[in-house]
Parts: C-alpha cells; structure tokens; sequence
C-alpha cells in the first residue's frame, strides 16, 4: 500500500456544472480534493486548450494539482472519480464534453501494474484508444507525455513541488516531455 505519496493530477472540464463554468467547476474540484483525505501542495494556473481530439465540443480548461493521500493509486483514482461525480460526470462518450475530469498522471515512480502492461497501453494503436478502457489503473498514465493540455500546467507545478522528478519507464523530466511535443500542440495550451 502507497501512504502519503504524492500525486499528480491533470484536472479539465468543458461543460457546465452545479458549480458554474469549467473554470469554476475545477477551482471547486480543488477544494474538493484539498478538503477530503488528501491535502493540495500545488496547484498550477488555470488554461484554454482546444478541445481533444478535435471537434469533440468546446474548448477545455485545463490545469494541474499536486496532492499528498495516503492509500494506493485504486483510493487515489476512487477520490478522483467521486468528485468527478459531485459535478455530474457521467462517463458515456470517451473524450466527449465534460463537466469535470480529473486523471492521475503519477504517483511519485510507480509503474502500475507492471511496466509491461504500461508499455502496452502506451503503445496501443491511436484508433483503439478511442474505444478501450483499461480494466486497472496504469500509471503513470500512458498519454501524458503526448499531450500538452497535461504537460504545460504540470511543467509549471513541478519546478517547485519535485523538480528531479523523472518519467519513471522513460526517464525523461516533464520539460523534457513538453519539449519533445510539436511547437504548435503546445502554442495551443493558453492561459486564462
């Protein structure tokens, strides 16, 4: 059992919730998570990004969070997926509209369940995403390093919270990562 570790949070909304705009819905989901088991060490700025993948509905509001729980990553994806209920999350069209979706990218260096089945699903052909969930949690999650929307508000939080911290399967930092995207993908990820 993970205790006390800390855990990466990509955090996104694009529709309306109880709380309001996306804005609003995730600076709520924050206080959410600051005020259950686990306590908030950082928290990035909040940005505009092109919805994912293109066309799917409006633009998203992204941003990161750093949170110290205590359990393994189920306890940790449980919490996430409570919240996400509170705002009205209803998972019925993957990478649809939104109101709340808060993924686990990490948890310090665990590669969950096994390094092979990360590889796996990081590796799995870009149409087969679309329409497979893994049964598990895989960490760290097997798309952040493709995507910016996670990267540039995570390369904010992670100077001050953990700035030696690697990809543990590709040993590559987060601004290694988000250097490594296409200019553009990046140019996209705005702040609010």
């Amino acid at each position: 059992m993970m205790s006390d570790q800390l855990c990466l949070i990509a955090l996104g909304a694009n529709a309306q919730s109880r709380a309001g705009c996306p804005a609003r819905t995730i600076r709520a989901a924050i206080a959410h998570l600051d005020a259950g088991p686990g306590r908030i060490t950082a928290v990035s700025r909040l940005y505009r990004t092109p919805a994912f993948p293109p066309g799917s509905g409006p633009d998203f509001v992204n941003g990161a969070a750093a949170l110290r729980m205590k359990g393994d990553a189920g306890a940790v994806l449980a919490r996430l997926h409570e919240i996400e209920a509170l705002f009205g999350r209803e998972r019925t069209i993957r990478w649809g509209q939104r109101t709340l979706d808060l993924d686990l990218i990490a948890i310090g260096g665990a590669v969950l369940p096994d390094a092979e089945t990360y590889r796996r699903w990081r590796d799995l052909d870009p149409a087969a995403q679309r329409d497979s969930t893994p049964e598990q949690v895989i960490l760290p999650h097997p798309r952040m390093q493709d995507r910016a929307f996670v990267l540039v508000p995570l390369a904010e939080i992670m100077s001050g919270i953990l700035p030696d911290w690697r990809h543990p399967v590709s040993g590559r930092s987060v601004p290694e990562m988000l250097e490594a995207l296409p200019r553009e993908d990046v140019e996209t990820v705005l702040p609010i």
